[in-house]
């Protein structure tokens, strides 16, 4: 009974809000705890988001070799659809909301021509968008369709009914079975009972179980009368999602710095009960709403490649087209009684940091993460540990190997859309994304050599060249290489003139006849 007791408390001590700014190009959503950023999301009306939408699409064709289909859903890219997704099963929509364990059975191939049968190129289908446009590739989407309420997500086609396992009472668990068994549920559909059902009553459970039902039967309505591809169904916007998905009693207040979603995200809210409606609050302070509540100092850090934690450590964070590399580093980190608890301290914090960073910054697929090397296999153990407890407040799927023989700890994250950095940055026009552009000393190799090839294929001509360069470049020829130059000269039988451009990139370079003025080498030099 202490413990139980002593769990309200430590609850209740944690102060939770949810921040919006609301502006026209964009709409950021802070999520705090005791003013520390937990979860960050933003969208641009400007940029389509089509993750949970609902498409009537035409099967484009079909690959055997891959195991997966590529279907017209009206995007600009086909989307992408394994073999194992067409053709909707129980097993696979426990997996689809809150951590519902299954014991779905090992993927089937398909044999050659099999789904042609069935899906033949033409045809029709209805699909749920996975994930969204990557880089180059289109969407992911399946057949397996589950549409959110604010306590139930309801999956037609299916025959299940339960009860998110983020819910650990047995005692609420069984109550809230016996709710849903209450229901009146149609045959043909699932439903299973969100985290935020904990502790709701039966009638909030009817009064969203009333709104999905309407929602799939404007769906149907479309799969009878709309011609494909189209678009049947939509996720609500950002605000709406995070308020419809995140809103549990442990939420003090909603602070918003718009007028008409303050309106907007009220309404919604008392339709749950007047006591949430009472937690929206406008604001209207002379300072941004992020900077009031400290999320802008703190969104820079998401940013950053180097994120120092409190003891004095820090990680790195690469981010590249293959995986998410994470280096931990013991800094100005001073701490334990030996070397190896000193080193578990550091991990330990680490690895609670990088949990958040990985929600922070939206970063998924594969994750390698270089943690300090312990020798001490219970210190390993511990560690691994450590990171999937705090990897358990992730609404993406995550899935942790233990410390390998290299020290690393592997694991991957759910990636349903591009991360915070692709979709906020661009690549540097003049590095071109590697972050690094040749030395001085390098590029003046370059140019040497380069002389070097144009004398060699006009040997026997007396030929004097112009040499146009980056004036970095020029400062470094003056200083240091003034005499190589000379030798240079002297070897070729020529005269150099350089010249300084400043419209030159610092790895651009023009090479001309100096006497007639033809170009004889411009451009990038690609060696």
């Amino acid at each position: 009974m202490f413990e139980w007791l002593k769990r309200i408390v430590l609850k209740k001590k944690v102060k939770r809000e949810i921040i919006v700014n609301a502006e026209r190009l964009e709409t950021r959503v802070a999520i705090l705890e005791d003013g520390h950023l937990e979860e960050f999301h933003v969208e641009r009306p400007s940029e389509e988001r089509i993750v949970g939408g609902i498409y009537k699409g035409r099967i484009q064709n079909l690959e055997d070799g891959l195991q997966a289909a590529f279907i017209d859903i009206g995007m600009k890219k086909n989307a992408f659809i394994h073999y194992w997704d067409m053709i909707p099963e129980d097993a696979a929509r426990l997996e689809a909301e809150e951590g519902i364990a299954s014991n779905r059975p090992r993927k089937k191939k398909a044999e050659p021509g099999e789904m042609a049968k069935l899906f033949p190129p033409g045809s029709e289908i209805i699909v749920q968008v996975t994930k969204g446009p990557i880089s180059t590739k289109g969407p992911r989407v399946t057949a397996n369709l589950s549409i959110p309420g604010r306590y139930l997500v309801m999956m037609p086609g299916s025959k299940l009914k339960g009860v998110s396992r983020k819910i650990e009472d047995p005692k609420e668990r069984e109550r809230l079975k016996k709710a849903l068994k209450r229901l009146p549920m149609p045959t043909n559909i699932g439903f299973i009972i969100r985290t935020a059902g904990d502790g709701a009553r039966g009638t909030s459970f009817v009064r969203d179980l009333r709104g999905l039902l309407d929602t799939w039967q404007k769906i149907e309505d479309g799969i009878k009368n709309k011609p494909a591809p189209c678009c049947l169904y939509s996720e609500p916007d950002l605000v709406e999602r995070v308020v419809r998905d995140s809103l549990t009693e442990d939420i003090d207040r909603i602070v918003i710095d718009d007028r008409e979603t303050f309106e907007r995200i009220r309404d919604m809210t008392s339709r749950i009960s007047r006591r949430a409606r009472n937690r929206v609050k406008l604001y209207d302070g002379p300072a941004p709403i992020f900077e009031q509540f400290d999320c802008e100092r703190q969104l820079d850090a998401v940013y950053r490649r180097k994120v120092w934690l409190k003891s004095g450590a820090y990680l790195y964070f690469d981010e590249t087209e293959a995986l998410v590399a994470i280096d931990v580093n013991t800094g100005r980190h001073k701490g334990g009684k030996t070397q190896e608890e000193n080193i578990l301290q550091v991990n330990t914090e680490a690895a609670v940091e990088i949990a958040r960073q990985l929600r922070l910054r939206n970063v998924g697929g594969l994750v390698v993460i270089d943690f300090i090397d312990m020798k001490q296999k219970k210190n390993q153990t511990a560690l691994h540990r450590t990171l999937k407890e705090a990897l358990q407040k992730d609404k993406a799927r995550t899935n942790v190997l233990p410390v390998s023989q290299l020290g690393l700890i592997e694991m991957t994250r759910q990636r349903m859309e591009e991360s915070l950095r692709a979709a906020n940055y661009s690549d540097c026009p003049y590095c071109r994304g590697r972050g690094k552009v040749l030395s001085t000393l390098s590029m003046s190799v370059r140019i040497q050599r380069r002389i070097l090839e144009i004398m060699k294929r006009h040997q026997g001509q007396t030929l004097p060249l112009r040499i146009a360069v980056n004036p970095m470049i020029m400062d470094r020829l003056r200083r240091e290489d003034e005499q190589v130059l000379i030798d240079l000269e002297r070897r070729c039988g020529t005269q150099l003139t350089f010249v300084s451009d400043s419209n030159l990139h610092i790895e651009e370079f023009r090479i001309g006849n100096g006497a007639t003025g033809e170009l004889l080498y411009d451009g990038h030099d690609h060696e």
